[in-house]
């Protein structure tokens, strides 16, 4: 990861979003790479981008975010009602408790 607060491009706003704690939520959005397989970034509600995953394909990724506890916002018309997703720019963010996704600690492989 680069520097805090240095500016990261990510072109995808399909975002899909994990509940964490009373009235805050982990953020994912899923970017192909050149070669068909994508990176997925983890994004605070504030914006900054604090972990990211590597997978083969983006049906791949789909499937880990499911079962890692992560929903598509744009089919959850119950959470738009009451959360925002983050928006652009995304700026690179120390997380208090590290990579927690990319370590394993809270990631079901």
């Amino acid at each position: 990861m680069s520097d805090v607060n240095t500016n990261v491009e990510i072109s995808s706003r399909d975002y899909w979003f994990k509940v964490v704690e009373f009235l805050q939520q982990n953020w994912a959005l899923i970017d192909s790479n050149s070669d068909e397989s994508c990176t997925v970034f983890f994004i605070s509600d504030s914006s900054g981008v604090f972990d990211r995953l590597s997978f083969p394909s983006e049906n791949e990724a789909k499937k880990a975010l499911n079962r890692n506890g992560f929903a598509r916002f744009a089919d959850n018309k119950k959470a738009q009602n009451f959360i925002s997703a983050p928006k652009p720019p995304f700026k690179e963010h120390h997380h208090l408790n590290g990579l927690i996704y990319s370590s394993g600690r809270f990631w079901k492989k």
